[in-house]
């Protein structure tokens, strides 16, 4: 059994610490997080201690691993710290929203050997993961182009988009890191345009933006098109279309059944899209923390790195800068 420990206890803590003691490998043997009666409740649903005091939890004996969802200014201290005591890491993305800091961190972790994985949790959902292996296996031949949509069904509040990092470092970057993974190839350029047309007056004085596209090129010519917005009245819209040589692959949204119901108000109406992320990527947060403990368990290289996110958090500067000035970016 490995024991693990789980850092932050909002929502994300609470996904991976029922991952963790889902697993038949793991223990969950301890839950931190500043706020105690966040840190009890988890802890007492998995049968967890509580604790208030994250490095102290790293340090405990008892924990080989641990799990890093806490505030994203918080991950590169710990995440390193844990290295330092010979603990893997899975830790939330980004690593840190400088990348400055980033790319020190992800240095320091290949020079220790650390054991990290980044939380990329897409790549495990079992469609996007089918795809993935469908391209690996040549079924439809050389990709020629990779189109992303993926849309929230409503603004985060304030609070949230003050410390975000802005919609292309917090909601993007999932897309760029799929991008990357399903093109085969790195982009060497980015054009990215953004606008306000949701709530322009919350985004303002944050400079940000709640609709974005994104085109991304790779050396030998293969093209990205991600668009995000921060509202879709129908749902949280994930779809992916890829194209090849020989072929297509295309994933469509998911719904709580495939049932269609034809009457004289509606033909072949559907149930409404799984409202949102926590529900449509259950099993993918699941598949990733299974994936995680196996490659402890089979001391196999983790499937995602600390340098996979760093070029994703790179391509999120890039479309910053190409939003910007308007301008294409070279990676």
């Amino acid at each position: 059994m490995i024991n693990i420990a789980v850092l932050g206890a909002g929502r994300i803590g609470k996904i991976h610490s029922a991952s963790v003691a889902a697993n038949p490998k793991a223990r969950l043997v301890a839950v931190a997080d500043p706020f105690a009666e966040a840190a009890e409740a988890v802890a007492k649903a998995f049968g967890a201690e509580a604790m208030t005091d994250a490095m102290a939890t790293i340090a405990r004996p008892d924990v080989e691993a641990v799990v890093i969802g806490t505030p994203t200014d918080t991950h590169v201290g710990l995440m390193l710290k844990a290295i330092e005591l010979g603990k893997a890491v899975l830790c939330e993305k980004p690593i840190d929203l400088d990348m400055g800091k980033s790319e020190s961190a992800a240095a320091d972790v290949e020079r220790l050997g650390g054991n990290v994985m980044l939380a990329f949790n897409r790549r495990f959902d079992s469609t996007f993961a089918e795809m993935h292996r469908s391209i690996q296996a040549g079924r439809i031949g050389e990709v020629r182009q990779v189109i992303i949509s993926s849309r929230d069904p409503g603004m985060p509040p304030a609070a949230y988009v003050k410390s975000s990092g802005g919609i292309f470092r917090d909601m993007t970057i999932h897309d760029l890191d799929m991008a990357r993974w399903l093109l085969g190839e790195e982009p060497v350029s980015v054009t990215a345009v953004g606008s306000r047309l949701v709530d322009p007056e919350l985004l303002k004085p944050y400079d940000d933006y709640d609709t974005v596209m994104v085109v991304l090129r790779t050396a030998s010519g293969k093209q990205a098109h991600i668009n995000n917005c921060r509202e879709a009245v129908y749902g949280y819209d994930q779809r992916v279309e890829v194209l090849g040589a020989t072929g297509m692959l295309t994933q469509d949204n998911l719904r709580p059944t495939t049932m269609r119901i034809t009457t004289a108000e509606a033909t072949d109406a559907r149930e409404p899209l799984l409202n949102f992320f926590l529900e449509r990527y259950a099993q993918a947060y699941r598949a990733e923390m299974d994936a995680f403990i196996d490659a402890i368990d089979g001391n196999t290289p983790m499937p995602t790195t600390v340098r996979d996110g760093v070029l994703a958090l790179r391509l999120a500067e890039c479309a910053v800068e190409s939003a910007r000035t308007g301008r294409t970016v070279t990676v």
